[in-house]
């Protein structure tokens, strides 16, 4: 049995847990009479309005009762009840106060309606910090959460990366010192056999001396006159001159010239990008409404654009949708579709080519561009293309105007990729026979370097080819490595695939809507296209040389969610339906 509650318990949006205010009612009440201010259950409602003293009563749901008027005794006329508002003064009065003179002339209101027009606001702005403010504060709260996890995550990744800087700093510290210390003994090796044939020369000469002693004591007592004529005619009686030996240059050791901010370089850099931090977004109450309270027709609507991911699955075939051709070049070696509907095409020596889908040639442009993923469109609709050449990124407007966008430094950028998602730009460069990939945000400022993995190994030799995943994975095809490397978006690496029981050479890459990785396979004519899952894991080979694909160097998926493949043996981009 369940207890009846006091008023003063009853949970915010609660109709129906007060007992019944008719006698002896015990139902739960759901309804009120504005007229009796009492509250009723539904049975007795129906009682009430078949009465006919009370059939002519407002009965209304619990919620949208007039609030009942406090008793309050006014203070100038304590028998009588405040009951009306003087308009002019602003002040609750009783009927006896119009007569005063202080009210003489003035307007005045129920202050029932009054008051029960003030509970209907105070309601109105309960439901609205209920159905909107409190809500949405707690989805900016929940965000706020999230950040702090991915700052957290972020955070353990740079430092991760100093770690692994300064355990590469101490390695080179130490493959320099045992160059230096195997240096030092090489020299000193040289000093002492220099000194050791010193030494030795003076030591013959010593003992050269003593054998002359020995001669010279045996001249005074000559056997006979003859042997002493001979010896003061030998040259022997002449004495040598002392051995000249220079004494050996010690090198000298100087000290490195270094300082703690020098280390310090060494170990890369934590920079703050200078830019103004972005509000978090806070959807407007209109809109917040709406979508709290949809319509059946936008319910419907939400129903059929949440079901497109979880209705879709591979095709047990491919099929051919249609071709188009990129007039006057043999080879397609990397598609960017535009959003006005036109194709953005790279060809053999650096001719960068814009088409309609007829065929026809809108605009051409010579790059430094070979056989890399090095152009791609914006959410804005521009082209962007990188120039490894000059070290710069270039923005193409849609009014055809080529403009310097962002300079890379000493890295020559190849490829490059504008996420779908935020708007992120990711490039893939190469320095010294290394790659790497940054991350910038829409404007141009750098945002995230990814270089090495955990253990400080180089992930990336030459990245040719790169986009980025559904869940932010960024996944770079890299053919100098054979492999088809993966980091989630902090940086950290997921996953490598090296191809499926032969030998892989990776050439263009892109991933759908349910998160598939597609990659090209340039040495093998008859597995040309991989498709993996989100993980890495083999699913099949899409396309083979039965489908007409042989040499495939590019792919992209557009919003239809049809693969388009382009290759180096043809000037056709074929459009295929793989999924259903």
């Amino acid at each position: 049995m369940m207890m009846a509650l006091s008023e003063s318990q009853i949970p915010p949006d609660a109709q129906h847990y007060l007992v019944c205010g008719t006698e002896d009612c015990e139902r739960n009440y759901q309804f009120y009479c504005n007229d009796c201010h009492q509250s009723i259950c539904e049975q007795c409602r129906d009682e009430h309005q078949k009465n006919k003293k009370t059939k002519n009563h407002e009965v209304v749901p619990y919620k949208q009762r007039k609030r009942l008027l406090p008793v309050e005794k006014c203070k100038i006329h304590p028998t009588r009840h405040l009951e009306l508002l003087c308009e002019e003064c602003q002040i609750p009065i009783c009927s006896n106060c119009t007569g005063a003179k202080e009210h003489h002339g003035h307007a005045f209101t129920d202050l029932e309606l009054v008051f029960a027009e003030k509970c209907s606001l105070c309601q109105i702005e309960i439901t609205k910090i209920r159905s909107y403010f409190e809500p949405t504060s707690q989805d900016l709260k929940k965000e706020i959460s999230g950040d702090v996890k991915e700052i957290k995550k972020i955070m353990e990744g740079i430092r991760t990366s100093i770690r692994t800087e300064a355990e590469a700093v101490k390695k080179l510290v130490d493959t320099v010192t045992s160059d230096k210390i195997e240096q030092v003994d090489k020299m000193e090796q040289s000093l002492l056999q220099t000194l050791n044939g010193q030494r030795q020369k003076i030591n013959d000469y010593i003992n050269y001396l003593s054998d002359l002693i020995q001669t010279f004591n045996g001249y005074p007592s000559p056997s006979n006159i003859q042997q002493l004529t001979f010896a003061l005619k030998s040259e022997i009686l002449i004495i040598p001159p002392i051995p000249e030996i220079s004494k050996p240059v010690p090198p000298v050791f100087t000290a490195g010239q270094y300082s703690k901010e020098d280390v310090a370089k060494l170990l890369g850099r934590i920079t703050v990008p200078n830019t103004k931090p972005e509000n978090r977004k806070i959807k407007p109450m209109e809109i917040a409404s709406t979508q709290m309270k949809p319509s059946g027709k936008h319910r419907k609507q939400d129903r059929e654009n949440s079901d497109v991911n979880q209705t879709l699955s591979l095709s047990s075939s491919v099929t051919k949708v249609r071709e188009y051709e990129v007039p006057g070049f043999d080879g397609v070696y990397h598609i960017s579709l535009s959003q006005s509907g036109r194709l953005w095409a790279s060809v053999l020596y650096g001719d960068l080519v814009q088409t309609d889908l007829q065929g026809n040639q809108l605009q051409k442009i010579q790059t430094s561009g070979e056989y890399e993923g090095y152009h791609t469109v914006t959410q804005d609709g521009d082209l962007i293309y990188t120039d490894k050449d000059n070290k710069v990124i270039n923005r193409i407007t849609p009014d055809n105007t080529i403009t310097e966008f962002i300079k890379t430094g000493d890295w020559a950028p190849l490829s490059i990729h504008s996420s779908h998602n935020h708007g992120d730009i990711l490039v893939g460069m190469i320095k010294n026979r290394e790659g790497k990939v940054t991350r910038y945000n829409k404007t141009g400022t750098e945002i995230q370097n990814i270089q090495r993995d955990n253990k400080g190994q180089v992930l990336y030799s030459e990245p040719r080819y790169i986009t980025e995943n559904i869940n932010g994975d960024v996944c770079v095809s890299d053919s100098n490595k054979h492999a088809v490397v993966v980091v989630d978006k902090s940086g950290q690496h997921r996953f490598s695939y090296t191809g499926h029981g032969s030998r892989f050479y990776p050439y263009g890459i892109c991933t759908d809507v349910l998160g598939h990785i597609l990659v090209c396979d340039d040495i093998s004519e008859t597995v040309p296209v991989h498709l993996l899952d989100k993980d890495g894991q083999f699913l099949s080979l899409l396309l083979t040389e039965q489908q007409g694909v042989k040499y495939p160097y590019s792919v992209c998926v557009d919003d239809e969610n049809n693969l388009w493949v382009g290759q180096g043996n043809t000037n056709t981009v074929t459009v295929y339906k793989y999924l259903q």
